[in-house]
């Protein structure tokens, strides 16, 4: 072949191999869209980025085009999440957080004895703003305590109290006091459990001779006022078969006295021509 000839269908196969150069798809860029995408560009086709809500560009190019060479320039382009500002101070309280930027969550609570009055959590959003308004802490306050059945609250004032602050209860004269003296304030703005006053009990007999306190006692002398809730008294019950008596206990409880069913109140003929049960020996004695 002649050398102009050849040098001819050089140039053309050059020309025709430029004419076919194409760029592949751009680098992905993270958290960032293309404006054109597809698989394949021409050489000279422009493309653009955008960074998706919440994320904003750093000081990198946006815009490529496709080379002669078939390869796009060097990508400097980040697309960086959007900051919120930092959150007021919370007075009494304090913030959790690892982020200040978008999709970061923020978590507020109290120091004891104040109240969060708000939402718990606020998050930074795409346009860089927090979610909702920010919390307050307000202090925890009790209402005016109520008094117990016969019972009374010592020095009370009729007030608003605050958390942790106390009242005092007492009992009136014969009833016994069950469960903590002091009532509190707590964090939830109630207060914490009150004592109960216990009623006294009357021995529901007119005459017998029973155990109190290891002594023998009257009821008719020594017990007509009854006896205190919680405390007890022993009857003197007979068994006839082995002519011995035993002790049956019974407690005071809340004002409720129930006699033990062996039991039997004595009438004015019987103390004269039986023994009365107290008197009589005990039956452990007899074995």
């Amino acid at each position: 072949m002649h050398p102009l000839a050849l040098l001819g269908c050089l140039v053309a196969l050059s020309h025709c191999a430029l004419a076919t150069k194409v760029c592949p798809r751009p680098p992905e860029v993270l958290f960032a869209t293309l404006n054109v995408d597809k698989k394949v560009y021409e050489v000279g086709e422009e493309v653009e980025y955008t960074c998706r809500p919440g994320f904003m560009p750093n000081s990198g190019q946006r815009k490529y085009k496709c080379l002669p060479t078939g390869k796009w320039a060097f990508n400097t382009l980040l697309c960086l999440p959007r900051r919120c500002p930092p959150p007021p101070p919370l007075q009494n309280g304090k913030m959790e957080f690892e982020e200040l930027q978008y999709q970061s969550t923020v978590t507020f609570s109290c120091d004891p004895g104040y109240n969060l009055v708000g939402s718990r959590t606020s998050q930074c959003m795409a346009d860089g703003k927090w979610t909702g308004t920010f919390p307050q802490c307000q202090p925890v306050t009790c209402p005016t305590p109520i008094g117990i059945e016969n019972g009374f609250i010592e020095f009370a004032v009729r007030r608003t109290y605050h958390y942790n602050e106390s009242v005092s209860f007492g009992c009136q004269s014969g009833f016994v006091m069950e469960g903590p003296k002091h009532s509190r304030c707590e964090s939830s703005g109630n207060w914490s459990t009150k004592p109960a006053c216990r009623a006294p009990c009357k021995i529901p007999v007119k005459k017998a001779v029973v155990l109190y306190n290891g002594e023998k006692k009257r009821v008719q002398n020594d017990l007509k006022d009854g006896i205190l809730h919680g405390e007890t008294v022993s009857f003197f019950c007979k068994n006839k078969e082995k002519s011995c008596a035993y002790t049956v206990d019974v407690a005071c409880v809340d004002g409720n006295f129930t006699l033990p069913a062996c039991f039997k109140e004595r009438g004015f003929f019987s103390t004269l021509v039986k023994k009365d049960p107290s008197e009589m020996k005990a039956c452990e004695d007899e074995a």
